[in-house]
C-alpha cells in the first residue's frame, strides 16, 4: 500500500546538525499533511513539526528556531533539518504522511519505522 522510509539519523555531538528525509511510495493520488514526530518519555509520540501541502508549517516549542521542516511534492519527500542539536533531542524520530490512496480509493495516515537520533554531550 503505502511505505514511508526514513533516513538521515545517527550520532552527532551537541550543537551539531542532522537532516532527516522521508520518502513516501505506493499507489497514492497525493499527499496532504506530512510531519515528523518523536518518541517521548512513556513511549508516546510527540509532534516535532508538520507541513501542509501548501507549505504551511507548525513546530513544537522545544524545536522552534532550531529545526526546519520542508517538503518536495514532486518527490513525495519530507525533510527535517535539525540544527543546534541538544542531548535532550535524543530519541527515535518518525515520519508521518496523510493522503489519498488510488486503489481502493481511500484516505491513509501512515507512519515510517523510525530513525534513531543520538546527540552526545
Amino acid at each position: 500500500q503505502v511505505q514511508l522510509v526514513e533516513s538521515g539519523g545517527g550520532l552527532v555531538q551537541a550543537g551539531g546538525s542532522l537532516r532527516l528525509s522521508c520518502v513516501v511510495s505506493g499507489s497514492i493520488w497525493g499527499l496532504n499533511d506530512m510531519g515528523w514526530y518523536r518518541r517521548a518519555p512513556g513511549n508516546e509520540r510527540e509532534l516535532v513539526a508538520s507541513i501542509t501541502r501548501g507549505g504551511g508549517t507548525t513546530y513544537a516549542d522545544r524545536v522552534k528556531g532550531r529545526f526546519t521542516i520542508s517538503r518536495d511534492n514532486a518527490k513525495n519527500t519530507v525533510y527535517l533539518q535539525m540544527n543546534s542539536l541538544k542531548p535532550e533531542d535524543t530519541t527515535v524520530y518518525y515520519c508521518n504522511a496523510r493522503g489519498l490512496l488510488k486503489y481502493p480509493i481511500n484516505t491513509f495516515n501512515s507512519w515510517g519505522l523510525g530513525t534513531q537520533v543520538t546527540v552526545s554531550s
